[in-house]
């Protein structure tokens, strides 16, 4: 049997309406995620991590710019970040538990990006560039800086920028997991 038989045998298997396909369908496209498609990525992007879903509630905005603001000001003035700057800020709105973020990995950062780094934790972090010298973070929608973590990033900590968000499709992924967090962080953000 010739390579081209193989292949159209095989192509109508895969069509076929058979657990034994399915298996098989499924176990191809976890193959493909996983040696074709985040690899491209990774190269296309410059970024070890091209794709970031939202796990946490640290960049959530629970109001309009404007009322968050109005909460927040005082904390962003004390950096001489002004209401005028952050609104050209990219994502000046915040990010939302479950969005997925297409990071680059570009060597200008600026104020206002939105950075993923590797921290002292379990995970890399996706705050707010918010001091430039030394370079320092900080989620939206916390309170303040987390010490010792986001007050001094150096750039081989850095993974990339975030470049592009998909609002909500990350819960595809968050519903494995939400189950092993405190009930207190688990669903959507407050």
């Amino acid at each position: 049997m010739s390579l081209k038989e193989q292949i159209v045998r095989f192509w109508k298997f895969l069509n076929e309406d058979t657990w034994q396909s399915w298996i098989v369908s499924l176990l191809l496209i976890i193959i493909l995620i996983k040696l074709v498609l985040f690899p491209g990525l990774s190269f296309l992007t410059g970024s070890s991590l091209p794709l970031v879903v939202i796990e946490s509630c640290s960049m959530y905005h629970e109001s309009s710019f404007d009322s968050w603001w109005d909460k927040n000001s005082g904390w962003y003035e004390s950096k001489n970040i002004t209401k005028e700057q952050f609104s050209k800020f990219p994502f000046k709105s915040g990010l939302n538990k479950g969005d997925i973020i297409l990071v680059l990995g570009k060597d200008n950062y600026n104020l206002g990006d939105i950075i993923i780094f590797n921290a002292n934790s379990r995970y890399p972090l996706i705050h707010r560039i918010v001091t430039e010298k030394p370079l320092g973070t900080k989620g939206d929608h916390n309170l303040d800086q987390i010490q010792n973590m986001e007050k001094d990033i150096t750039k081989d900590k850095i993974i990339g920028k975030s470049y592009l968000r998909i609002p909500f499709a990350g819960w595809i992924k968050l519903i494995f997991y939400e189950f092993k967090k405190p009930q207190s962080e688990r669903g959507f953000c407050k």
